[in-house]
């Protein structure tokens, strides 16, 4: 195990970091046990958002008594003051503390800045001088956005999808937020479930000096699977760099990420999965892809009736109706036997 410095923050932390989205779908108990069991394993940074449901809940009560042994980042989605203040008293309310060591605006649609007229900014700072936050930060999918954000000398962390399907402008990015001193949090590192080689994905991770990946969890056993890793630390062996060129060939262009900002979706489509449906059947066990559930999510995108709001607002650019309607075809291909994923 590894501990770096966060940029110029002055956090000291395990490299490696839990992303607790995922947990908001476990049981307060168990999510509380898998919690204490990350921290008793070595990792100290914990990522949530008052948009998590309970998350923040789930870790104010693993970390209750140990508070000051763990940094928290949390996030808001407000785009008003009034709405700030709320959702800064209630994460501080569902994670049992007095401060939030990194607080972002959590996918904002422009970089705040001081002076914009939206106050929001302003609001970051006045927590800040209260010792309610300790750091700002601000997370986005957005290249553009999110190097304006490194260029504005305003913000000490960003976090932005990385993993080794990432593109050389996102690389580029990393490097831009060392040479600024801020730390990157590294979100999508399994790019939202199409990389399947955990310790691949790890050894590629640790190449960057200043970044933290934050790893999605939600059952023990992957839990177990990250603490191993960094027990025993994977390195990037030829064998590991070859696995990476093939999944790189495979992935290259236009396929959803699973980031979710297209939902909700007005005809109640889950396109997040559907839409990559045919990476997800064929990159992990495909019987959990042809359950009748699974059908009948896939059977909703005979409802799409086309009306674009995915589409904009997908960071990615995609059409989203165009891979819907290409994913379902082939999905009643395999359903068929016409086509066969093993």
């Amino acid at each position: 195990m590894g501990k770096i410095s966060l940029g110029g923050t002055g956090i000291v932390a395990e490299r490696n970091g839990f992303g607790a989205l995922p947990i908001q779908r476990v049981e307060m108990e168990e999510a509380v046990r898998i919690l204490r069991k990350a921290y008793e394993g070595g990792m100290t940074f914990f990522d949530s958002s008052r948009a998590y449901s309970d998350s923040e809940a789930k870790l104010g009560r693993a970390f209750e008594g140990v508070r000051k042994n763990v940094v928290i980042a949390t996030k808001t989605f407000a785009k008003r003051p009034e709405d700030f203040r709320k959702d800064l008293e209630s994460s501080l309310e569902a994670l049992r503390t007095d401060y939030i060591d990194i607080y972002q605006f959590h996918w904002p649609s422009v970089c705040y800045k001081p002076g914009d007229g939206s106050l929001m900014y302003e609001c970051m700072l006045e927590a800040k001088r209260q010792g309610k936050i300790r750091h700002i930060g601000l997370t986005s999918h957005l290249l553009g956005l999110a190097r304006e954000c490194v260029e504005s000398g305003l913000y000490e962390t960003l976090q932005f999808p990385l993993s080794y399907l990432s593109s050389d402008r996102d690389l580029e990015l990393v490097a831009a937020c060392r040479g600024a001193g801020m730390l990157f949090i590294a979100m999508k590192a399994l790019s939202g479930g199409l990389i399947t080689d955990s310790s691949a994905a790890y050894a590629f991770m640790a190449q960057f000096e200043g970044v933290v990946p934050i790893w999605g969890i939600q059952r023990e056993s992957e839990l177990d699977e990250w603490l191993a890793h960094m027990r025993d630390e994977p390195r990037l062996t030829e064998a590991r760099r070859a696995g990476i060129e093939r999944d790189r060939a495979q992935l290259s262009g236009e396929f959803c990420r699973g980031c979710g900002y297209c939902q909700p979706c007005p005809s109640g489509i889950v396109i997040q999965n559907c839409a990559r449906m045919s990476l997800l059947i064929r990159r992990s066990p495909s019987a959990g892809w042809l359950t009748p559930q699974s059908q009948a999510m896939m059977r909703k995108i005979e409802d799409c009736v086309e009306c674009g709001e995915c589409a904009s607002r997908c960071p990615y650019g995609l059409d989203a109706p165009a891979l819907l309607k290409k994913n379902y075809a082939d999905y009643r291909r395999i359903l068929s036997g016409e086509v066969s994923v093993g």
